[in-house]
């Protein structure tokens, strides 16, 4: 089975970009699955109904987040109905939505996991200890398990791979919106890379208005960012191959295209 992951969309450029490019890339790399982060989707901060069901006519089939999710109100009832939507499993037990789902593809069962980190980030449980209890229930059902790890730090998002290093078929990093150059599979059968990049313009920092960043940086006063509106979009992400017997990864590539806004 192929899964595409793709790096946080960013906005409505990066919505576009999946509109534009994801159906013929799902047909050109013969694509089986595909989950995107969405947590950047309306306005470049949070999610809505309108952002989602955009991906969702784009080819997208499911959809993780990260510490943005609650940033549009609409997101806090939203999730508890959508079922192709997760946020991060380490959030209080009676936080709305859900951290894990277990869907299929082709009769197939699919484990998906999200995930937040804890360094530099908004203290939350421990993902280490979260994911492994939802590892253990959902490899009940299956062994194919995709883990979207949101987290700052990379130490601690490689520190994840190698814990859940042949229990899960991948562990993808998100958030820092920088694609890298360490995809992998693991020791003991599972795909890894530490940051799965991002899809939005490419003429921004992270996806913002340069501008607006700079002069955060320069004055330290606040400033309302806003998505950068001009240039050409980038599309990233991965695509992993998973031995549905096993549920471990046999191979995983770094995609990369370009379309103009």
């Amino acid at each position: 089975m192929r899964f595409l992951l793709i790096g946080d969309v960013v906005g409505r450029p990066g919505r576009k970009c999946l509109h534009d490019l994801l159906p013929q890339i799902i047909i050109n790399y013969q694509v089986d699955f595909t989950i995107a982060n969405g947590e950047n989707l309306a306005s470049g901060t949070g999610i809505n109904k309108k952002t989602a069901e955009e991906l969702f006519e784009s080819g997208v089939d499911f959809i993780t987040t990260g510490n943005h999710v609650w940033d549009k109100k609409e997101a806090i009832e939203y999730l508890d109905k959508e079922q192709r939507i997760i946020r991060p499993l380490n959030y209080p037990p009676q936080t709305p939505g859900r951290g894990y789902a277990i869907t299929e593809c082709k009769g197939i069962k699919i484990g998906i996991i999200n995930t937040s980190g804890r360094v530099y980030m908004p203290a939350l449980d421990c993902p280490f200890r979260t994911v492994a209890e939802a590892v253990q229930t959902i490899r009940k059902q299956t062994k194919i398990i995709i883990v979207d790890f949101h987290a700052e730090a990379t130490s601690e998002k490689i520190a994840l791979g190698r814990y859940l290093d042949g229990n899960v078929s991948a562990v993808v990093g998100t958030h820092t919106h920088v694609q890298t150059a360490d995809e992998r599979i693991l020791r003991g059968g599972t795909a890894y890379i530490t940051d799965l990049g991002m899809t939005g313009p490419v003429e921004s920092v992270l996806g913002m208005d340069p501008e607006k960043v700079m002069t955060k940086f320069l004055t330290q006063m606040p400033v309302r960012f806003e998505v950068a509106s001009k240039g050409p979009l980038q599309f990233n992400g991965v695509l992993i191959d998973v031995d549905e017997n096993t549920g471990l990864a046999t191979g995983i590539s770094r995609l990369t295209d370009y379309h103009e806004l």
